[in-house]
């Protein structure tokens, strides 16, 4: 197949050895750099998204794919409960409670959301069952006030099964005595290890014990509902909306999925994809000014050649695309030799860094202190295209000021001293 006159001389520059050996020395780094970048930013942006799909899938084994809530609780939830569970999608659907508190033991204190739910509808509505560490949710009884909570928080208030600990409630009591804080004391009798936040901010007890706690007598504070998928909650929720319009306590309740309720969490990692992807995407820009460099040396070393082809009938447009297809080229390479390395990289970067642990003795997790440890990755074909698509972008505009300089070269200025 021929190629145009102009990109056929553009890929012969490429190629040609260059009488002047630091043009080759920044034509060399800016294709090593743009290969860099590439890599560094496609293997993070994996494991930025490792992350997030490991920290969604941990917290989802616990906290609830949907809420359906009152603000002022709700009374009559039986039959709102089987009207949802009759939804194909939904696979439980339990009555919950839901409240803040303040956790003491001995000098520890610590925050928490008290969660009240039947023992017999946890395994239904959540895998909690099967991260217990100690104890079992079956110890959870109606009228005994036992607890469950998470190993961090364990850790932290320094307890173990058996120990009392204070449960101090937002709310004020009025005795002959005084105003003072309600408390009530509970028994430890499980510790359960989900691997997220939930391990040092979650604590369970049985529905019938919050009830008593939160005086709300028969009410709970609303129904939580396990999906299929739990990665269309959203429009699940948004059915159930639907399905709902003709309840007569309809305007009462509000309707939330996992993407709401975390998402203050969920838009920080977000965010922190998003700007460790922007700085990284410096590296790429500097080797696109390494490309803008390496042009204009290059116009300066060729004004003899830019000279003659003029003379032999190039446009002004052609001289510019001869340079143009150069420092794509440069670009185009750097990027297609990161892409496929960071690619390769970022699929198998847990299995290579469980092989440096192995070899070295080092943990770049320690489970004593992380919530994981191992590097999750997951390579996103999107994420390669924007990146690959980004370096060729910044590659093409780098060549543009140096092809119009080149475009701008006299035949008589540049001949006259040859």
């Amino acid at each position: 197949m021929k190629l145009p006159l102009s990109a056929y001389i553009g890929l012969r520059y490429t190629r040609a050895k260059r009488r002047n050996q630091f043009i080759s020395f920044v034509s060399g780094f800016s294709l090593l750099g743009m290969a860099l970048g590439t890599l560094a930013l496609i293997v993070v942006m994996s494991v930025m998204n490792g992350f997030d799909r490991e920290i969604k899938q941990r917290l989802l084994q616990v906290i609830p794919h949907i809420e359906i809530y009152s603000d002022d609780g709700l009374s009559d939830w039986s039959d709102l409960r089987r009207q949802i569970e009759a939804d194909r999608q939904v696979i439980a659907a339990a009555p919950y409670i839901n409240g803040d508190a303040m956790i003491s033991f001995e000098r520890g204190v610590q925050g928490v959301q008290l969660r009240g739910l039947m023992p017999a509808d946890v395994a239904r509505i959540s895998a909690l069952d099967k991260h217990m560490l100690l104890g079992e949710l079956s110890e959870l009884r109606a009228g005994q006030y036992n607890i469950v909570i998470g190993r961090l928080m364990a850790r932290y208030l320094n307890v173990t099964l058996g120990d009392k600990i204070s449960v101090t409630l937002p709310q004020l009591s009025v005795t002959p005595m005084g105003i003072f804080p309600r408390v009530k004391r509970f028994t430890v009798v499980g510790v359960f290890e989900v691997g997220a936040q939930v391990d040092q901010s979650l604590a369970i007890l049985h529905l019938r014990d919050a009830q008593t706690l939160f005086r709300l007598g028969q009410k709970v504070t609303g129904i939580e509902v396990k999906t299929a998928d739990m990665y269309r909650a959203d429009a699940i929720a948004a059915q159930l909306s639907d399905q709902l319009s003709q309840s007569a306590i309809e305007s009462q309740l509000v309707i939330r999925d996992w993407s709401e309720s975390q998402a203050s969490l969920f838009s920080a990692v977000k965010m922190e994809k998003t700007v460790v992807s922007a700085l990284l995407m410096i590296i790429i820009a500097v080797a696109a000014f390494n490309i803008i460099s390496s042009l204009v040396l290059m116009v300066a070393d060729k004004r003899f050649d830019i000279a003659v082809l003029r003379t032999l009938g190039l446009t002004r447009a052609q001289v510019m695309w001869v340079f143009v297809v150069q420092g794509t080229s440069i670009g185009f390479i750097g990027v297609l030799i990161g892409g496929m390395l960071g690619s390769l990289i970022a699929y198998y970067v847990g299995d290579i860094v469980a092989s440096i642990e192995a070899i070295t003795g080092l943990r770049v997790f320690d489970p004593n202190v992380y919530f994981i440890s191992h590097m999750p990755s997951v390579l996103m074909l999107s994420d390669v295209l924007i990146v690959v698509a980004a370096g060729l972008t910044m590659s093409l505009l780098s060549t543009l000021y140096p092809a119009y300089r080149a475009s701008c070269v006299e035949p008589a200025e540049a001949l006259r001293y040859e």
